[in-house]
């Protein structure tokens, strides 16, 4: 039976006769000899295969599993090797018709049936890889749209086919013309050179936060330096790998220029202020910062525009860079420094006010908190009120009097019941009325 396709758009013939081609190559395969023993050596190859995964596997295991607790670099690599034994059972298909191709075209000068199933067992392995191995979403991502369907196409010996018909389909954008596989192209190698750039700069990143020896600005700025370092590298391989030149970039970098210059004055200020903290380490994460404009809180994250700080009540205040550069900053933390504060209070006229001090500062010394250096705590005459005389007690502690620490309430508990167990009275409000003339009672 035949059809007359002349009336059928040009891609429903080229479909057909891609159906034709292969249907008169099936035919062809299933009336070979030659044919039917490169199936035969597939078969094999494939049997062959799962008998010395299954042998092969249960010792791999044993050799690749690393002894429980053991964190060290050749653990590691043994748990990285171990992760790829999915792959192993297709590979070994593959190896093994890898031999039987060449047996097979010494014999019959032949070996197309075999060589396509090779090529089936490679994509079994691309997909295993792609569902068993790969866990980032973004590479996972690439493998399921990109990886799969080129070993597909390569399997069905079509891959170069449709090369042929991205290349040739060009999309003009102005001056600029460029062809569908370049875009597929540009995409997937932009994709896993910058994935590979972010995966750098996390290890780098990890390396640095473990050198305790290092001042934790110092820390900041080695891994802003290193960030910048490495995706710089990864944008010059990738202008590399993409045949673009450098120079092509002279207008765009010109205007990126006088971006700077007008609309994005304070982004180049908050980031160059940025480096500059962390040059100086005046202010670093962990750090209790308080600003003229009424923030306060622990730094938590330096960023190339920002820091962030978060409060005691759990909000996080992001503040530009050039604020802590241009405006006053009271940093109360100071990489651990310790912290003085009082704790006010007062006592009845009636009392004996030599004994008060001693009897404070010796109850306020007992809280754990409480440092004797760089002073020991501190009782002071302030002044004398109109309910009573006024008295503080000063004391230094580490850390912040707020959040989880509140060192004045129990220096105020402590001061209370020391005050108590001494007898002595902590005045309340009086007033003194003074009547003048005779009071006149009224009677009814």
């Amino acid at each position: 039976m035949e059809f007359d396709l002349a009336s059928q758009p040009e891609i429903v013939q080229q479909a057909v006769g891609y159906a034709l081609q292969g249907w008169d190559l099936a035919k062809s395969w299933l009336l070979s000899p030659a044919a039917w023993s490169q199936f035969g050596l597939l078969l094999v190859a494939w049997i062959a295969a799962v008998l010395l995964n299954r042998r092969l596997q249960p010792f791999l295991q044993r050799i690749l599993t690393p002894e429980e607790g053991n964190l060290g670099y050749l653990a590691q690599a043994r748990l990285f090797i171990r992760q790829f034994l999915p792959l192993l059972l297709p590979l070994l298909a593959f190896a093994f018709t890898g031999i039987g191709e060449t047996v097979v075209r010494s014999v019959f000068e032949s070996g197309a049936v075999i060589a396509f199933g090779k090529r089936i067992f490679l994509f079994i392995a691309v997909r295993a890889l792609v569902r068993d191995i790969i866990t980032d979403a973004f590479l996972k991502l690439l493998g399921k749209f990109i990886m799969v369907p080129v070993a597909a196409l390569y399997a069905v010996g079509l891959l170069e086919i449709v090369s042929e018909r991205l290349e040739d389909t060009v999309v003009p954008l102005g001056n600029l013309s460029f062809d569908l596989l370049d875009v597929i192209r540009f995409a997937v190698v932009g994709g896993v050179i910058f994935w590979l750039g972010r995966w750098s700069n996390d290890q780098s990143s990890s390396l640095i936060k473990k050198q305790d020896d290092m001042r934790p600005a110092t820390r900041q700025l080695a891994e802003k330096a290193a960030e910048i370092a490495i995706f710089g590298v990864a944008f010059l391989v990738f202008m590399n790998i993409m045949g673009i030149p450098l120079t092509s970039l002279a207008v765009l970098t010109g205007a990126i220029g006088v971006g700077l210059g007008f609309g994005l004055q304070k982004i180049a200020s908050n980031f160059i202020s940025g480096i500059i903290l962390l040059l100086e380490g005046q202010a670093t994460v962990g750090d209790y910062v308080e600003l003229d404009g009424g923030e306060a809180g622990t730094i938590v994250r330096l960023t190339a525009r920002a820091i962030i700080l978060e409060t005691f009540d759990g909000k996080w205040i992001v503040v530009p860079n050039e604020d802590f550069i241009v405006t006053r900053v009271v940093n109360f933390s100071d990489q651990g420094s310790a912290n003085r504060y009082e704790a006010p209070f007062s006592v009845s006229y009636d009392t004996d006010i030599n004994c008060v001090p001693d009897i404070i500062e010796a109850a306020v010394a007992k809280h754990p908190k409480v440092l004797d250096a760089p002073f020991p705590p501190d009782c002071e005459l302030r002044s004398f009120g109109d309910n009573g005389i006024d008295f503080a007690v000063e004391f230094w502690v580490n850390g912040l009097d707020d959040g989880p620490n509140k060192f004045t309430s129990d220096v105020l508990f402590l001061i209370w019941n020391a005050l108590k167990e001494h007898q002595i009275e902590i005045p309340y409000p009086q007033r003194v009325v003074e009547v003048k003339g005779p009071l006149q009672l009224r009677t009814r």
